[in-house]
């Protein structure tokens, strides 16, 4: 059965959720153990992967019938663990590249690029996954898919298309032996314009991770 047809009530509900609930299980194990690598050039590669198949599942839960949960209320998950060794661990592994430039809304006209951060993604991602993780674990199935569907829709599905994004260009600028263009000075907190990103611009050291993939430096 094609994902397109998830939503047909011939589809076993629970094999949907353990398969969703595999990937995400995955994603995230595989996420803290790239964050502990030391050299960028061991974590982008994974990271492309293991965000290219997180997003398999994000679609298969865009594709699925409206998930309504069990109770009106969500259920009370106590004290989450946070990620912000998480984001610390990958904001240092890939200082050079971490910052870089989206697009939120590309249905909104007229919107100018705003900065993001690829650490800030990942932990982000890491939080909102987890969250109806532990709604599974719990045996909460249908609480666990509502929120991983509506969470993919109003937050983790966008930032992980923009990480995505990000990591792609990355290594197709390094794969291609073109310049990548560096946000020098960007921060997450401010408000930069088309031209300030222009001027702001400049070139990275994309060596730091050409090297171990087999392939020239950039002159």
């Amino acid at each position: 059965m094609s994902d397109a047809t998830l939503n047909s009530v011939t589809q076993d509900p629970d094999d949907f959720a353990v398969q969703i609930a595999d990937q995400i299980k995955t994603f995230i194990v595989a996420v803290t153990e790239v964050s502990k690598v030391e050299e960028p050039e061991e974590a982008v590669p994974v990271l492309l992967l293991q965000i290219s198949q997180l997003l398999l599942a994000g679609g298969r839960l865009g594709a699925y019938e409206d998930i309504v949960p069990d109770e009106r209320y969500e259920p009370d998950l106590g004290a989450e663990p946070d990620a912000d060794g998480l984001r610390e661990r990958f904001a240092a592994l890939l200082e050079p590249i971490d910052v870089y430039s989206e697009v939120f809304d590309p249905y909104e006209p007229r919107k100018a690029p705003v900065p993001a951060r690829i650490s800030d993604d990942l932990a982000d991602l890491v939080t909102d996954l987890r969250h109806g993780l532990a709604h599974y674990e719990e045996d909460r199935t249908t609480e666990a898919l509502w929120w991983w569907q509506f969470s993919y829709f109003s937050n983790w599905g966008s930032t992980a298309s923009a990480t995505l994004r990000a990591l792609q260009s990355l290594i197709a600028h390094i794969r291609l032996n073109q310049p990548l263009q560096e946000l020098d000075g960007l921060d997450t907190d401010s408000e930069t314009v088309d031209d300030e990103l222009a001027e702001e611009a400049g070139r990275v050291m994309a060596e730091e991770i050409a090297g171990p993939l087999g392939l020239r430096p950039v002159q």
